[in-house]
């Protein structure tokens, strides 16, 4: 069964960093795609980040040398470390990945950047 749980949301001031976390139990991560995704107020969910069982990462254009996207393969842990944050980055980071045709989520964390 997948779980995903995320942690690590917290209120920072615009031009600091975090660190998200997401622990993850019943997801191969040698060969699943693990994902970031956000969702603002009165916004869809975005995609953010994604990397794969290879470790190869992608990036969504409004935080490319910023934030990054990297995991802990025998701890199952996905990390997304975040940069020079600014107040566009408010909002709810989920991780995901989809595994046997379904897309998982995990529960989100809250980011909330000031400026």
């Amino acid at each position: 069964q997948v779980r995903l749980v995320e942690s690590g949301g917290d209120s920072v001031q615009a031009g600091g960093s975090l660190t998200l976390y997401c622990t993850a139990a019943g997801v191969d991560f040698g060969i699943s795609t693990m994902a970031w995704y956000r969702q603002t107020l009165g916004r869809q969910r975005e995609w953010v980040a994604s990397i794969t069982g290879g470790g190869t990462t992608d990036y969504t254009d409004s935080v490319k040398g910023r934030f990054a996207i990297s995991k802990h393969h025998n701890r199952r842990i996905l990390y997304l470390q975040m940069n020079v944050l600014k107040s566009d980055d408010t909002g709810v980071y989920y991780c995901s990945t989809t595994a046997r045709g379904s897309t998982f989520w995990g529960q989100g964390t809250r980011v909330t950047v000031s400026s």
